[in-house]
């Protein structure tokens, strides 16, 4: 299968190592960054300059190819899905953006070819994971969906290190949330929500932010009571961000905001992915509550150090094109993620990595 990868930051790389491993997928590369796309074509896989803002090209790039794969940041997948759908291309994409999803979904619906955001790990794991749960009940009353991608070794103020896509971040933490409350659709606002939990013996924080929902809202509309999607962090993050975003205005100047935490904050590769989702409803007529949750760990892969969020994300648009390959999910129109069989995807090649990174952290606890 001929696939155009757009991106080659840290996920696309490892999108790029999982396919070509396989031999199933003759993988071509685009960035703008020649820096990047040398570090690709270390690994043997075929490389182009490509600055995919250009329409004209980024179909031409496409013209052969089965399906594109877009790991370029959200604001770019509305512009990607239009050459996929001019071009007759499967679209995949790892957005966690709320109205390029809703774009997507319209230019999926008369399109003969396959368009399957939110690929990644919230939204995309997490939906798969809480639609398997909730439909183990005979009734739903209250599904939560809690996703942390979180430093193994806090040090800072922020309790926080950059491990992946600062616009995203961003994004997620100023934009309306959707939840449903009461049976009704709402939009509730980011850093809102406070809670604390606890697991494994680890206190955390979670709140409301943008995108990680997916489609769910829509799928069981009138099916559940409550349902919702909140940021995992540990305690204190919250409230920091709250100063930066509200009393020093910055969510009104995002792009000063992205280039203080890009300066201020370092990345790291030592990071833990938490995800937690609990479900609750009635089962022959008793009220009772079912929990799904991972931890998964970054790890040593081809010699290379790679985080959890790599892993995780990366395995979950692997899997999503592994599973259509196979034509285990629809072939045309628009693929939502809790299409997907949780038992498919935690039984497929890169789904495992869900599965084997938690057997890994039990054994080493």
């Amino acid at each position: 299968m001929n696939v155009l990868l757009l991106g080659a930051g840290h996920i696309g790389y490892t999108i790029a190592q999982l396919l070509n491993n396989t031999g199933d997928y003759k993988v071509l590369v685009a960035d703008r960054d020649r820096s990047s796309l040398g570090a690709i074509a270390e690994l043997g896989i075929a490389t182009l300059e490509l600055d995919s803002a250009d329409g004209a090209a980024l179909e031409k790039a496409m013209a052969d190819q089965d399906a594109v794969l877009n790991a370029l940041p959200y604001h770019m997948a509305i512009g990607v899905a239009k050459a996929a759908k001019n071009t007759g291309t499967h679209y995949f994409d790892l957005t966690e953006d709320v109205h390029a999803t809703k774009t997507i979904m319209e230019l999926a619906k008369d399109a003969k070819t396959a368009f399957m955001p939110q690929c990644g790990l919230a939204p995309g794991f997490i939906g798969i994971a809480a639609h398997s749960l909730a439909a183990r009940f005979d009734s739903v009353r209250e599904v939560k969906m809690r996703v942390g991608a979180l430093p193994e070794f806090p040090t800072n103020s922020l309790k926080y290190n950059l491990t992946w896509s600062v616009d995203g971040l961003v994004n997620e933490y100023c934009h309306p949330c959707e939840a449903i409350r009461n049976g009704r659709l709402q939009l509730v606002q980011p850093m809102e929500g406070l809670e604390h939990f606890s697991l494994d013996g680890v206190e955390y924080e979670a709140f409301n932010t943008s995108g990680g929902l997916g489609t769910l809202c829509d799928t069981l509309s009138g099916k559940v009571e409550t349902l919702d999607y909140k940021t995992v962090r540990y305690p204190g993050h919250r409230d920091l961000m709250k100063f930066l975003l509200e009393d020093l205005r910055l969510a009104g100047n995002q792009d000063k905001l992205k280039d203080i935490l890009r300066g201020a904050v370092p990345t790291t590769m030592q990071d833990v992915v938490l995800v937690f989702v609990t479900v609750n409803g009635l089962k022959d007529g008793k009220l009772v509550q079912e929990v799904f949750s991972r931890k998964i760990f970054a790890n040593m892969q081809g010699g290379r150090l790679t985080s959890a969020i790599q892993i995780t994300t990366a395995a979950g648009i692997c899997a999503a094109l592994d599973l259509f390959r196979a034509k285990r999910l629809p072939q045309s129109g628009f693929i939502s993620q809790e299409q997907v069989s949780l038992d498919d995807f935690l039984a497929n090649r890169f789904g495992k990595a869900y599965q084997e990174h938690a057997d890994e952290a039990r054994e080493a606890a």
